[in-house]
């Protein structure tokens, strides 16, 4: 095999294409507005306070053994030991990748394009030898792939079968609030739910998924999720690889826990791992399904493949890259393509970020997509226990001894949209996360945390501060990403995102435009993408009204939401 593989030049990787450092996040936005603080501590600084946090957290470890008469590090031990996963070189990828099926929207006179969902219960074979009770929208698990261009009116029909309350929001989608499919947009048993909006965005590979307050975790795990796909004349003359399911391929990444009966494992850490410390971010699995499938190859036809990832898993973090180390193209991020492809060897996606890489193969090959271990920038002992050394073989692709050419990738793709740019002045709020709060409060459905103005540019300030990773995700628009730690972001950061990693103890700047729906009653979320901090709180909402209305706006949801 070449070392130089086709539709890339041969030069050696860059020292940063080859750490996997950077990445995108979830959704969070914060509950109360605070004063804008300075964008993190200087490096001096930060390193002793990651030196104390390290000798503080061995000391309460050791302190807690000898109180415990040492029970509790013996039970940290264990816990410690085998919480190192990794499937490299173990796997065989005997199973064919699923891949979504594109579902075809009804048109009526009016040209509204409808798509029919129905979420339902049923069961799937996900393990070798076990039936999985599972959850999806029209079949058993997961959903269709949703697509439609920009300008298209579109009307959802959701008919709800599941046995619980549910909802389903529209991740990325710039839409009315009353549509986002929030919490409080929920579906009752037997329900149905008929939102309708205008695509009025650039082209983009969003996704949807439940939002039931302090359910939404065990929902997407049971497998309620889908992509939806947004075109434009520009996506569609860019020259990129847009054969759906050939050469442009959906990769819904999830890790999952498996009880001992076959069912999915939605409680988390066991007991003895809670007295260890484990759990805080949930359930963190060691199976890793790629479209449902477990081990999992993709036959390949064509030079250059358009991967369209998302990190649909609820608390793992993957640091992405192949097995040979060939580098690749990343072309958009979560709300866009770039301005120009970006070089890549690794990509890190934290919960709910998606990205478009163009990998390029040459023939008779077989190569791996695997997660490397991610960079959390966390500390001893959560780098292991947050699955920072963890490493899993996702994808095995499989060429064909001969690949039908498909250009080369393009030096520029024209139409991007431009970064948001805060004005002088710009109206400033901080955010802060730890443990399962934001600004010390946890979500109250019936408060209304932040008023904003319409089509305002604002500079959100949103920064961990309990030594945890954390995945930020705004509801209702995109945002730029303007310094991480007080530093510039890097290439891969700097399209439109709407998620975003927070690195722990470090101040991530966002430009923050509001959207221009208004609805002074109704609210937008921002919250962490960690599904389980979401559920036990760590979310806020706010509401967009006209300019000039802020003061008088209602900081009370109307109605009693519960």
């Amino acid at each position: 095999m070449s070392d130089t593989p086709l539709g890339l030049s041969g030069d050696r990787a860059r020292p940063d294409e080859q750490t996997g450092k950077g990445g995108q996040a979830e959704e969070a936005v914060p509950a109360t507005a605070r004063a804008s603080a300075g964008p993190g501590p200087p490096a001096r600084r930060r390193r002793r306070t990651i030196r104390r946090r390290v000798l503080v957290t061995a000391g309460s470890l050791l302190g807690l053994g000898v109180v415990t008469g040492g029970a509790y590090g013996v039970n940290f031990a264990v816990v410690y030991r085998n919480r190192h996963r990794s499937t490299a070189g173990t796997l065989d990828f005997t199973n064919r990748l699923a891949v979504p099926r594109l579902l075809e929207p009804d048109r009526d006179a009016r040209g509204v394009r409808t798509f029919e969902l129905k979420a339902r219960a049923g069961t799937s074979r996900l393990l070798p030898d076990k039936r999985t009770p599972t959850w999806g929208v029209n079949g058993p698990f997961l959903g269709p792939t949703l697509r439609a261009r920009r300008g298209d009116r579109v009307a959802v029909t959701f008919d709800n079968r599941l046995p619980e309350t549910t909802t389903l929001h529209w991740h990325g989608m710039h839409l009315p609030a009353p549509m986002d499919g929030g919490p409080h947009q929920a579906v009752p048993t037997g329900g149905r739910w008929r939102p309708r909006w205008r695509i009025d965005q650039p082209a983009a590979t969003l996704w949807y998924h439940p939002h039931p307050h302090g359910a939404t975790s065990d929902h997407v795990t049971r497998g309620v999720a889908g992509l939806f796909l947004l075109e434009d004349e520009h996506s569609e003359a860019s020259g990129l690889p847009n054969t759906y399911g050939v050469d442009d391929v959906p990769l819904i990444i999830q890790d999952r826990a498996f009880e001992d009966d076959g069912s999915f494992s939605l409680r988390g850490a066991s007991f003895a791992e809670s007295l260890a410390g484990v759990g805080s971010l949930g359930v963190l699995g060691d199976t890793i399904l790629v479209n449902g499938t477990r081990d999992p190859h993709l036959p390949v036809s064509t030079r250059l493949v358009r991967l369209r990832i998302l990190n649909g898993s609820n608390a793992r973090v993957y640091d992405l890259g192949l097995t040979d180390g060939r580098a690749f193209h990343l072309v958009a991020q979560e709300a866009g393509l770039l301005s120009a492809p970006v070089r890549l060897r690794r990509l890190r996606l934290a919960p709910a970020e998606r990205a478009e890489i163009v990998v390029p193969f040459e023939p008779d090959e077989r190569v791996v997509l695997r997660s490397y271990p991610p960079d959390l920038g966390v500390d001893f002992p959560n780098r292991r226990l947050d699955g920072g050394e963890d490493t899993f073989d996702l994808l095995q692709f499989r060429t064909a001894a001969t690949l039908r050419e498909t250009g080369e990738v393009p030096a520029r793709l024209s139409g991007a949209p431009e970064a948001v740019r805060a004005p002088r002045g710009a109206r400033r709020r901080r955010f802060e996360l730890s443990g399962v709060q934001i600004n010390g409060s946890t979500m109250d459905m019936n408060r209304i945390d932040v008023v904003a103005p319409a089509g305002a540019v604002e500079l959100w300030d949103v920064i961990g501060i309990d030594g945890r990773p954390h995945s930020f995700h705004v509801h209702g628009t995109s945002f730029s990403v303007v310094s991480s730690g007080g530093r510039p972001v890097p290439e891969r950061l700097r399209g439109l995102k709407d998620t975003v990693y927070l690195p722990p103890g470090e101040t991530v700047r966002l430009a923050v435009p509001m959207p221009e729906h208004t609805d002074p009653t109704t609210p937008y979320m921002y919250h962490c993408h960690m599904l389980w901090h979401e559920d036990q709180g760590m979310m806020g909402q706010f509401t967009v009204v006209r300019p000039g209305t802020e003061r008088s706006a209602p900081r009370q949801v109307p109605g009693g939401h519960h």
